[in-house]
């Protein structure tokens, strides 16, 4: 039943250093359309690919039942092996392109037999990025000082595959030079096959894989960088006759030609583009050729290479037992699921349509229950461009529609982006990425049921946390926004398919801001309409130092180096105070009410954001309960609540007992101690039933839920 109400807060909150509190008012517009949810079936956690042994560690009986204890419910499984540019057998049972030399393309066995519990990613011997985004410990074939050894690009986007022209999925490579340098000429060793048409530009800007909305740059070309009729080889061009300063060049391949080793017998091998080597530098009027890249088969000593794609071909000796997933069976069969449907990944930038159609063959006839089919992770923060994931996307969204299964597909995962997710224009001059692969599909004609993204706002994991958690609603919803204009259909589930402070392990994910950065982010996420959000570090972990500033991790659950303790951590507590007490752990369908938080005009204090979030929601139960996040550190606040009911001529409170339920430093303790900081104190919210009444007091960094029944 929806009703028709408005709830009004005004909260008196101090500010940062201000000795009086700053009145706040929080409105619920009467005519707000309402989010419904069941929260048994939305508030979700995902598991994902960790190093070698650590499954096993991690996914004990015990420690599923102490996840489960948090009350998420849904499950989303995340592909490790696909940010890690690595092909992942699901089923280490399948067959080879060429069998006899236990190489080439791969596709696991859908063929049921033992259950899978574990599996492995491979690494790609024609990989062509120095970094990528899981362990980042492997490096470019282009830059690599090994003539025999080669980039190769992705065979599935050539016209063979796609129907479209040469030029329609041009692909790239982009050489990062470290700091300006004098540049005139390049050569290039090209591999088989090797592009007849190509051409080399520069970026006359700061960064281009990395842009910003007010960035009008755009890739310049070389006087004589245009080369309509290569053969192949070894070649030499000089791109000026005066160098250019210049720190990125990158090279644009539009014609293939389709000509592959003499003992390959696979179609593949023949498609696309492969290089051997780049030296790019500067060529002297002696002929002498300075070549500022540096070659080594290393990530950290060789020049930063960034590729368009990358041919998903391996060996067996490819294996990287430090890309281990936890295997579908296990997973599916474990109390993990919830027995809710999960939603579960397939491989697109770095694997085989073939290989994706023949693991949701293997699901459908182990008759697991599904939610749907993500189709990659993170795209755009693996520089693929819109038009080439969108065909990729299509066509393996086309292998698992000749299946006949009604699952829903959608994805991409988006990696978390401020202002607005770009990409280089393209010939109408547009860079949105989103607004471009959603074009692509749509002309593609594949379905497209859901949408996901992921929510990391904070880099700086070693900045002062306080500033940042003031931020959480505004960046989440200013991303939202940006995704809508973007063309995202509002009329298709938005899935937050991860969510977490930082990309980076450190303090403040582990520290009592862990509890309050989860709560609000799924308080807005909500609010503004959002289906599903799935916390990211829902199995227990162990402790990391990433950016040498501070010891945390991305979880709620922590295991310990020294014995089989488990810490509950903070955002352990926020997610059992969301799914147990601002909301009913049922199936019945909630009502959440936006809360808008406006601060009181006055000139000390009007730019400052307001310290305090409210999220309220009307359970099944006829209760109302406000959520109410205090995210200044040092100061207590005071609460008002009212509820303003169109027609009604007084505002309406709380009446009788009132629950209330506390997160706060009186509750959890962090200590600080590098690879050994553990809680000192970790305790459960507290709860204590009080009369109605006009003043509720919020503790210093701190979570509060208000329930009971209004007056009438």
């Amino acid at each position: 039943m929806i009703i028709s109400a408005a709830l009004q807060l005004t909260v008196a909150t101090p500010t940062f250093g201000a000795e009086k509190p700053v009145a706040i008012s929080a409105v619920v517009a009467a005519d707000h359309p309402v989010n419904r949810l069941a929260p048994t079936e939305a508030l979700g956690a995902g598991v994902d690919g960790h190093e070698k042994g650590e499954c096993a560690q991690m996914f004990t009986d015990k420690n599923i039942m102490e996840m489960l204890s948090a009350g998420l419910g849904p499950l989303t499984y995340r592909l490790r092996t696909e940010l890690g540019s690595e092909v992942w057998h699901w089923n280490s049972r399948g067959r080879w392109s060429e069998p006899a030399h236990h190489c080439g393309y791969w596709t696991s066995d859908d063929s049921l037999g033992e259950p899978i519990n574990v599996s492995y990613g491979y690494r790609l011997p024609r990989r062509g990025n120095t970094v990528d985004q899981a362990n980042d410990d492997s490096y470019s074939r282009i830059a690599d000082a090994d003539p025999n050894s080669f980039w190769k690009s992705n065979p599935y986007l050539d016209s063979h595959f796609t129907g479209e022209s040469d030029d329609a999925h041009a692909q790239w490579v982009v050489i990062d030079l470290g700091a300006p340098k004098l540049v005139n000429a390049i050569r290039i060793q090209w591999g088989t096959p090797y592009a007849t048409r190509y051409r080399v530009e520069y970026w006359p800007g700061d960064d281009p894989m990395h842009l910003h909305p007010d960035d009008d740059d755009d890739w310049q070309p070389f006087t004589n960088s245009a080369i309509a009729d290569a053969h192949g080889g070894s070649e030499l061009v000089r791109l000026a006759e005066r160098p250019r300063t210049v720190q990125f060049v990158r090279i644009v391949m539009s014609g293939s030609s389709h000509v592959a080793a003499e003992s390959s017998g696979d179609i593949r091998d023949s498609l696309g583009f492969a290089i051997r080597e780049i030296d790019l530098g500067k060529l002297g009027k002696d002929k002498r050729f300075h070549d500022h890249i540096r070659h080594a088969p290393d990530r950290h000593r060789q020049t930063i290479i960034y590729t368009s794609s990358t041919d998903p071909w391996h060996r067996a000796e490819d294996l990287d037992p430090s890309t281990e997933q936890p295997g579908l069976d296990f997973v599916l069969r474990s109390k993990l699921s919830n027995n809710l449907p999960v939603l579960v990944p397939v491989g697109v930038l770095y694997d085989t349509p073939e290989n994706a159609a023949a693991e949701l063959q293997y699901l459908l006839r182990r008759n697991y229950s599904l939610e749907g089919v993500e189709l990659g992770e993170e795209p755009d923060g693996q520089w693929a461009s819109p038009e080439d994931y969108g065909a990729l996307y299509a066509g393996v969204a086309r292998q698992l529609a000749a299946l006949k299964s009604p699952l829903k597909v959608g994805g991409p995962s988006l990696q978390s982006f401020e202002d607005q997710l770009l990409t280089w224009a393209d010939t109408s001059e547009n860079r949105s990425w989103m607004n471009r692969f959603l074009e692509y599909i749509r002309h593609a004609k594949v379905r497209f049921d859901f949408f996901s993204f992921e929510f990391y706002p904070f880099d700086d994991i070693c900045a002062d946390a306080a500033p940042h958690l003031l931020q959480i609603p505004e960046r989440l919803a200013a991303m939202m926004a940006s995704l809508r204009r973007d063309g995202v259909p509002a009329d298709i589930p938005w899935l937050m398919t991860e969510y977490g402070y930082s990309v980076f392990g450190g303090r403040p994910e582990v520290d009592i801001e862990g509890a309050l950065f989860t709560a609000d982010t799924v308080g807005a996420f909500l609010s503004l309409g959002g289906s599903k959000p799935y916390l990211y570090g829902y199995e227990p972990n162990y402790l990391q130092n990433e950016l040498k500033c501070s010891w945390g991790n991305l979880m709620m659950l922590q295991l310990s180096p020294k014995n089989n303790q488990l810490n509950r951590l903070s955002a352990y507590y926020a997610a059992q105070l969301l799914t147990k007490e601002w909301m009913q752990p049922v199936t019945e369908q909630h009502e959440i009410f936006p809360v808008t938080i406006k601060e009181t005009k006055n000139d000390a204090h009007a730019a400052m954001r307001p310290t305090v979030s409210g999220y309220a929601v009307r359970r099944p139960d006829n209760e109302w309960a406000l959520l109410a996040i205090n995210k200044n550190p040092k100061r207590a606040a005071q609460l008002d609540v009212e509820f303003s009911v169109p027609g009604a001529k007084q505002p309406r409170s709380f009446t009788g007992q009132v629950e209330v339920i506390q997160f706060s430093r009186q509750q959890y303790a962090w200590r600080d101690n590098g690879p050994n900081g553990r809680p000192i104190r970790s305790l459960p919210p507290a709860q204590f039933t009080r009369e109605a009444s006009g003043k509720y007091e919020l503790p210093p960094y701190s979570l509060t839920v208000l329930r009971g029944k209004l007056e009438h």
